[in-house]
């Protein structure tokens, strides 16, 4: 699986919630997002504070059990004005938690894969960073920026999530949607990276390799990400830089069927 190095990945989290916060300071508190359509912006800031700050307090206390996950959710300032200070602590205070030390202490692993708790904790973080950064940036009609190398990581950790362990009990549907008898989709990074799908009867899997496929899309690895985190429609592959060679439903079916529940 494409990972980051810990040190870059914390770096990281703390710089794309920089931007998200100086977009939503741009676009406003009431402002609509795009991306997300259930969403205002101040939505968007409250999730991705809270998020950072429940996380960063199941790593401190090292928690193992799912019954003791925290239940109360940091308050969101009422002034717009601290916003961009209040995700600022987050974001140090989770980056913080996820140090080298912690990387390999017992800790609930809500996917249930191999990772330890704390870095499949990292993974989401930096995925709710820059994704969610991304909305922010779409909201204020802002262009988005993300590294290869970050989207590369990201999209691993977006297939990870969606062939874990734990991903029928959380999306039943979901996990019977991307089921098959044996289609192959190739996600092909232009800049970094690929990861090949195999659709089996017993669920989907997926493998950091190029193989003929039955669709095979090809772009920038930030295109690609947002593609499959569907912030950008397959149909305007033409303005993203992507290309699709074979069967472009079988590609827009694995689309609609694997959304996560923050989309």
């Amino acid at each position: 699986m494409t990972e980051l190095n810990a040190e870059y990945a914390r770096r990281a989290i703390v710089e794309h919630t920089q931007r998200l916060a100086e977009s939503a300071a741009a676009a406003g508190p009431d402002a609509a997002v795009p991306t997300a359509p259930k969403w205002t912006v101040a939505d968007l800031v409250e999730h991705v504070g809270q998020t950072h700050h429940w996380v960063a307090e199941i790593i401190e206390r090292r928690i193992t059990d799912p019954a003791q996950l925290p239940t109360e959710m940091a308050v969101l300032p009422a002034d717009p004005g601290e916003w961009e200070t209040w995700l600022s602590e987050a974001a140090q205070r989770v980056a913080d938690a996820c140090s080298d030390d912690a990387l390999d202490a017992p800790v609930f692993n809500a996917a249930g894969d191999e990772r330890s708790g704390a870095q499949f904790w990292l993974s989401s973080v930096l995925n709710e960073s820059v994704v969610h950064g991304v909305d922010a940036a779409n909201a204020a009609n802002r262009p988005a920026d993300i590294e290869a190398d970050i989207a590369a990581a990201l999209i691993s950790n977006h297939l990870a999530m969606l062939t874990s362990p734990t991903w029928e009990m959380q999306r039943a549907e979901s996990a019977q949607a991307i089921r098959g008898t044996g289609q192959t989709l190739q996600w092909l990074a232009t800049d970094t990276g690929a990861w090949f799908i195999e659709r089996r009867p017993e669920g989907a899997t997926w493998r950091p390799e190029t193989q003929q496929a039955d669709v095979t899309v090809s772009g920038p690895a930030q295109s690609l990400l947002l593609t499959l985190t569907r912030r950008r429609r397959l149909a305007d592959r033409e303005a993203t830089g992507i290309a699709v060679a074979g069967d472009i439903d079988l590609a827009q079916h694995w689309l609609d069927n694997t959304g996560h529940d923050a989309d």
